[in-house]
This record gives C-alpha cells, structure tokens and sequence, in this order.
C-alpha cells in the first residue's frame, strides 16, 4: 500500500495552468468582502479597489468603517456576520444604491478551540456561529444579487479544512463545513449561471491567531483569574510568529482568479511553501487509500491509479 500511495502521489505532481484572467473596458464589478478590516479581506479589498472595482466592505465598528471608507471605490457596510439584522441591513443598502452585485466573498472567520475533551460548548458555538452559520446567514441574504448578476461567489477556507491534529478539532470542523458547503451551492447554483469557489489558505499574516489568544485571555478575567506574566509571553511569542508570516498577496489572486477569471476552479489551495502543500496533498491520498481499504466493492491499485488518471486527464501510457 506504500508503494500504491507514492505512485499516486507521483501522479499528483501534474502541473496546472491556471487560466487567465479576464480584463475588459466593462470589466468592473461590485463585489462584497466580508471581514474586510484586516488579513486576507483587506488584502483583497484594497487590491480590487485599486483595480477600479466596487468594494463594498465588511466592519464591525465607526473607527473601522471610517477607515475602510477613506480608501477610493470602497464602501464601507456594517456588517457582523453573526447578526441577521446587519446582513439584512447590508442587502438593502446595496439594493438602494443600485449597483448590483457581481461578487460575494465570505472571508470573515475565527480561530478558536483547543484539545477535543477541553473545550467549551460555548467555545464551540462561537466558532461555528461565525464560521458556518455566519456564512450560510450572509450567502443566503445576498444569494438573489449574485444570481440577478450571473455573479461569483467565493468562500475562505483552510488547508484546515482538509489537514487536522491536536487542538484544531473546532476550527477544521468549521472549515471541512464550508468544503462540503462549496460542493453543493455549486451543484445547485451552476443551472443558475453563477460559479463557486474555495479558497484554502495556509499559514499567512492575518490576525486570526492573536484574536484568538486575547478572546482565550479575556475568558481568564472573566471567569475571575488573571493575566499571568507566562501568558502575555506566550501572546508575544504568537504575535512574533503570526507577523513573520508572508503577507496574503497569493491568496488575493486566487480570490480574483475566483472572481474574475473566465475559466474559475472549485478549489485552490494557496499555501507559502512547498511543504504545507506536501502536508496537504498527502492528507489527501491517505484519506483516499483509507477509502478504499475496506469491503467487497474496493478498488484494485490499479483501477485506482486509472481513476485517478482519469481525474486529472491523464492518458495512460
């Protein structure tokens, strides 16, 4: 079964073309960023500004709109994906100012969790409530624009979402939803002229793990405890580590590839290192052996490599 697991990944060295994207003089579109503020939905946002498209972008608070609002061709909307009110909010202005809507980016998201049998419910919840239900809320109310448009809709998820291990359990659930989400809006809206895609980041510089560590610090005053010295050390660690990171440009063009390219993907892993796409390939071709390692109907090894040829248009020599 080694031997079968390297030729499949041998197989899967294949290299593709991505195909160009398309510019014309009426190429503009409106498009949404949700979680817009920083990382990877203010790296998108302002290099779609700059390219002369519509940004309407996702904040949560004055001082964050005030600044979304003073960059050129981007609008500013509050827009908490965990409150209906501000997503419907949102719609409307987007109908009253009547510019349509070609594009729908669901990028907001958080980290949260820990080991499995340590963490909360409410821990829990809150991850899926931004997450999953955060994007079901916002591509549900925004939906009809996109389909009026015969628009884009792109959704961030994770190499997460396919690579888990300790302590990750909560956040790759929320992220192997949106896989499964991607799936079938695509299936259901392909009849309507609208495309869908994900796209799985790596390690890149966001915020999402400082947040992260200060909602877990918070959680420590609340429930009555304190700040310990070890713990503002372990923030800095993190904050060091995050900030070292390679800042998201990649995956700002597979997002506008997503968007805006004439031939979209399903799926693009966008990572800063051969090594975390090896991790993730892999992940892959031994979920897949595993998928086929138990009853009457498996495959032979080489019904299998013949399927897999015959995924990637691979002619058998």
């Amino acid at each position: 079964m080694n031997k079968l697991f390297a030729r499949l990944l041998s197989i899967l060295t294949v290299s593709f073309v991505l195909a160009p994207i398309a510019h014309s003089a009426d190429a503009q579109k409106s498009i949404l960023v949700t979680g817009a503020t920083s990382g990877i939905g203010r790296n998108l946002a302002e290099s779609l500004a700059k390219e002369g498209h519509h940004v309407y972008a996702g904040a949560r608070t004055d001082g964050e709109m005030a600044e979304l609002n003073a960059i050129p061709n981007i609008t500013a909307l509050r827009l908490d994906v965990t409150k209906q009110d501000e997503i419907d909010a949102a719609v409307k202005t987007i109908e009253e100012r009547g510019t349509g809507l070609y594009g729908l980016v669901n990028n907001a998201g958080i980290y949260d969790g820990g080991p499995v049998l340590d963490t909360e419910v409410e821990v829990l919840n809150l991850v899926y409530r931004v997450n999953v239900e955060g994007v079901l809320r916002t591509t549900k109310a925004f939906a009809p624009l996109v389909v009026a448009s015969k628009g884009r809709i792109a959704t961030t998820g994770s190499i997460a979402g396919t690579v888990s291990g300790p302590r990750f359990a909560a956040y790759s659930g929320s992220k192997h939803y949106i896989e499964a989400f991607t799936d079938s809006l695509a299936a259901e809206l392909e009849p309507l002229g609208v495309s869908v895609s994900v796209i799985e980041p790596g390690n890149y510089q966001t915020h999402i793990r400082r947040s992260s560590m200060k909602r877990a610090m918070a959680r420590v005053v609340a429930a009555g405890g304190v700040i310990t010295a070890d713990m503002e050390k372990q923030y800095k660690a993190m904050e060091e580590r995050e900030l070292s990171y390679k800042t998201p440009e990649e995956v700002t063009q597979a997002f506008r590839h997503a968007l805006l390219s004439e031939e979209p993907l399903r799926r693009y892993v966008v990572v800063p290192n051969k090594q975390e796409q090896q991790i993730t390939i892999e992940t892959k071709l031994r979920e897949l052996v595993e998928l086929n390692g138990w009853g009457p109907h498996r495959y032979s090894d080489e019904e299998l490599l013949e399927s897999l040829k015959t995924a990637l248009g691979v002619t058998a020599n």
